[in-house]
């Protein structure tokens, strides 16, 4: 134990802090929280010791550094004690499944994998612990492919270079949902100390009999699952098309080029700038393809270099893809995640029906989040199959998918309009490697057709409907300003009272749901109808021109979110008016009720 003298003039926060240096053993933290107590800054030191993480939208992610709310070893070894304890506990039989554990390229990820199965070792759980950097779906595939009973992928996907993360997998290969995510949280407050000294002892967990390394073999399940998924291995060999592959500084690119060997397409043309792993992201603002142009400009330059006329673009863990197209014009069209879950929708369908046989379509599901564009629901109405609306997050959708398979069903794709995409069913989580895979091989069959990708997304608007979605977000580090935020539109014309109307009187509200509080006023019993968590903020407006309008906050980021969608019927054919509608509606919602000058709110920068 440190000998330090601590009087903060707050007796919690002194017994915290010296608790802290009892029990961390990492140099680093020590002198960073040795730091802010020589400074004296009281209300940074009650922010880092008096709160903790707790598991949100993907488990656990947050900064890098010291004190039980930010990302560090003991945090690290407190949470693998408690999902270890919680695990053997629910399933003894966890100590012959194991647990999958792998982690990405960011700073320290490497380490928290391995005091985390230090843990797991000491709790008697076999480690599955992959030997280098892995796509995060690696993890969920492997959970289901060896019956393991939990799995473990440390890292904080497209977060800023400070931020890391713990992601927890079921035996389901799903991401964990209630009550476990709280049965999980509870027995980590009870296994907060240290285990001994083993819980330091990462340099043990190499030469330990119960660990082992599934990278081998489960690399070769995976991409043999890829090649067998193809309809066409031959025409993507003949493929006109060339593709520009970016790895976001992360660690998709060695797997995206053995996937185009798989999948016998000819060699990718990488960005070479951001093709190996790198934790600084030294060439993006932000590390997320989902930012579009500004996160894209070197896959620009070097698909125009190349003459190639697709860019694939993973994010930092490889679970997510971003897809760019040249348009006759000469200009990149980035396609948004509705309009690639509209694409890819489409392909799930079309790869259905030439299968032999072809799956009855009352049998077939597709899913997408409640915030996610709903063309999978118009496209299910009009070809026969089924969707299913979940909550924002692919732990719902993932486990969703899980009782549908559980139930002899087939699931055939399941979005996110944060580009997520899960094809089938051999990983029940978002995948890039997969998504990128399905978008090469639909542009090489539309190539042939002489058609490019935005044009069959307009030929599907035009056969199911257009819909308008606008959705983007503004930046906001204050909880308070949040709270306050939406605790004035839940009392907008009095107590528990919504807005009836914006833009005066020209847009009328027609129902409102929140699924902070429960409330949905469409509902007989005014109660609503998808699972609700005063844990996060989410508010849906459903307005009489039809557009629905939902703001929440992020699970992963500090970000407050809006989304909205107009969607049109087949023979409604003035996209340029509803369009404009929807514009003007999103901005009267934004100053009317979000308030970004009163709130300070920081917009996105594009």
């Amino acid at each position: 134990m440190v000998n330090v003298d601590v009087n903060t003039g707050n007796p919690t926060l002194d017994k915290k802090v010296l608790e802290w240096f009892q029990w961390d053993k990492n140099e680093s933290t020590m002198e960073e929280l040795k730091g802010l107590l020589k400074k004296g800054n009281v209300s940074l030191l009650e922010k880092l010791l008096l709160n903790r993480l707790l598991f949100g939208t993907a488990g656990l992610r947050g900064r890098m550094g010291t004190g039980y709310a930010q990302m560090n070893d003991l945090v690290i070894i407190q949470t693998s004690q408690g999902l270890g304890k919680y695990l053997t506990t629910v399933n003894p039989e966890a100590k012959q499944q194991g647990i999958v554990i792998g982690h990405d390229s960011r700073h320290n990820s490497h380490r928290f994998a391995r005091l985390a199965a230090a843990a797991f070792l000491k709790a008697g759980v076999p480690v599955y612990l992959f030997g280098r950097i892995v796509p995060t779906p690696f993890v969920p595939y492997t959970v289901l492919q060896l019956g393991a009973a939990a799995g473990v992928m440390v890292t904080a996907s497209h977060n800023p270079k400070e931020d890391n993360g713990y992601k927890v997998y079921w035996n389901n290969g799903a991401q964990i949902i209630p009550p476990h995510d709280t049965g999980i949280q509870k027995s980590i407050e009870e296994q907060l100390e240290p285990w001994g000294t083993e819980a330091w002892g990462v340099e043990r967990v190499a030469s330990d009999p119960r660990v082992s390394d599934p990278l081998k073999e489960m690399s070769s399940r995976y991409f043999s699952y890829l090649a067998t998924s193809m309809l066409d291995r031959e025409a993507n060999q003949a493929s006109p098309l060339t593709f520009t592959v970016t790895a976001m500084h992360g660690v998709s690119h060695s797997y995206m080029v053995e996937a185009f060997q798989a999948c016998n397409f000819k060699p990718l043309v990488p960005v070479k700038e951001q093709m190996e792993p790198d934790p600084e992201f030294p060439t993006v603002r932000f590390p997320n393809p989902e930012e579009g142009k500004s996160a894209l400009d070197l896959s620009f330059k070097t698909a125009d270099a190349h003459k190639s006329t697709v860019i694939l673009a993973n994010d930092p863990d490889a679970d997510r893809l971003a897809v760019a197209e040249k348009q006759p014009s000469g200009k990149w069209k980035v396609f948004t995640g509705n309009e690639e879950g509209a694409l890819l929708g489409w392909w799930a369908w079309y790869r259905s029906r030439q299968l032999s046989p072809a799956p009855d379509p009352s049998d077939c599901y597709m899913v997408a989040s409640t915030v996610s564009s709903k063309i999978l629901r118009a496209i299910a109405e009009k070809e026969g199959f089924n969707f299913i609306e979940t909550l924002t997050g692919f732990k719902w959708m993932g486990n969703v998918s899980h009782d549908m398979l559980q139930k002899g069903k087939t699931v055939l794709f399941a979005f996110e309009e944060a580009i997520g995409f899960m094809n089938g069913s051999e990983v029940l989580d978002k995948d890039g490697v997969s998504a990128a895979m399905r978008v090469a091989e639909m542009a090489t069959l539309l190539a042939k057709q002489n058609m490019t990708l935005n044009d069959k997304l307009q030929d599907i608007y035009k056969t199911y409907g257009y819909h308008v979605n606008n959705n983007s977000y503004y930046i906001c580090h204050d909880q308070a300003v949040i709270s306050r935020m939406f605790e004035r539109m839940r009392n907008f014309n009095g107590s528990n009272t919504y807005p009836e109307t914006v833009g005066g009187s020209k847009f009328q509200v027609k129902s409102v749901r929140d699924l902070t509080t429960g409330y949905d006023s469409s509902q007989p019993d005014k109660r609503a109808v998808l699972p609700f968590s005063m844990s996060s903020q989410m508010i849906t407006f459903t307005f009489t021109n039809g557009c629905v309008l939902t703001l929440r906050t992020s699970g992963t980021e500090p970000k407050i979110k809006y989304y909205s969608e107009m969607c049109a019927s087949p023979d409604q054919q003035d996209w340029g008016a509803l369009e404009a509608e929807s514009a003007q509606l999103v901005q009267c919602v934004v100053q009317e009720l979000m308030q970004p000058k009163q709130n300070a709110l920081i917009p996105r920068c594009d």
